[in-house]
């Protein structure tokens, strides 16, 4: 039986996949994000089943879960190229064999970018990629979450309308689910700094795509204002965000069994872990 919220960290992979697990026990996490790749790389990797057991060992010796696995940065689902487009597919599906083989339960991806091509144009590239990715992976638990995005560029998934098309429109959206970023939402504008622009994204949330879709929070404060479009970082109640709207979440009972997972600046490095360990307490502390 899990104690507390729902709450961990990304963390790293280096030395093994297992070793994930340990780093995150080792910071109190009942929760992980991991990479299951290097995640700046088109290089794909094999998984050697003794990796895939001591995956399943140290996760069942910690209790630890969901553990939430990160798409690649390179991925672009809604790529007009269409090298890229075909090289994203197949590197989402490599991305989705190996969450399956590891019991992960989300895969976070950001939807793309349309590179020009226009809004509607790169929405229904996402829809017809996950499509194939969902023809291709018949009888996997695992679930493509789309991640709230901060808009910079031509990036889709700054506005929920985005992620609510995707849904409507991909054939089978019980496969899908939602990663709703706060420093992104932010930053593509969703007020969050009064009670009642919280509790006004949670109602689109609801309208718009369904709360039950919501599977992953990633709880990063922000360096730049609402609205910036700029997707930057900051650690927990130091950034444009400030600590009130994290108390929120971290008390509000519609979230209690969602993952909130914390990425701010340098977490999922070794060096970092006191500064992870800081974040982390002072949301345990927002929980009560």
């Amino acid at each position: 039986m899990k104690e507390g919220p729902l709450l961990g960290a990304h963390t790293s992979i280096a030395g093994g996949l297992d070793k994930a697990i340990v780093r995150g026990r080792d910071l109190g996490c009942n929760t992980i994000q991991i990479f299951t790749k290097n995640s700046n790389q088109w290089k794909e990797r094999h998984l050697e089943q003794d990796e895939i057991n001591a995956f399943h060992e140290a996760r069942e010796e910690s209790d630890m879960g969901p553990v939430v696995s990160h798409g690649s940065y390179l991925i672009n689902l809604a790529s007009p190229d269409d090298e890229i487009y075909d090289k994203s597919i197949n590197a989402m599906f490599c991305e989705m064999k190996r969450s399956e083989k590891l019991g992960i339960e989300y895969l976070v991806v950001h939807p793309g970018s349309h590179r020009g091509a226009g809004e509607e144009e790169g929405l229904k590239r996402i829809v017809q990629a996950v499509d194939r990715l969902h023809q291709k992976t018949g009888g996997y638990k695992i679930r493509i979450a789309l991640e709230t995005t901060a808009g910079q560029g031509a990036n889709l998934g700054y506005k929920l309308e985005h992620i609510a098309q995707m849904m409507e429109s991909v054939r089978d959206n019980s496969r899908l689910a939602l990663c709703l970023d706060t420093c992104h939402v932010f930053a593509a504008g969703y007020e969050l700094r009064d009670g009642k622009s919280y509790e006004r994204l949670f109602t689109e949330v609801e309208m718009l795509i369904g709360m039950e879709y919501l599977k992953v929070i990633h709880l990063n404060d922000s360096k730049k204002d609402c609205g910036s479009r700029v997707d930057r970082h900051e650690d927990i109640g130091m950034g444009m965000i400030g600590p009130e709207p994290f108390k929120w979440i971290m008390q509000d009972g519609r979230l209690k069994d969602i993952s909130k997972i914390i990425e701010t600046p340098g977490t999922g490095t070794d060096k970092n872990s006191e500064k992870d360990r800081e974040n982390l307490q002072l949301l345990r502390d927002f929980a009560g």
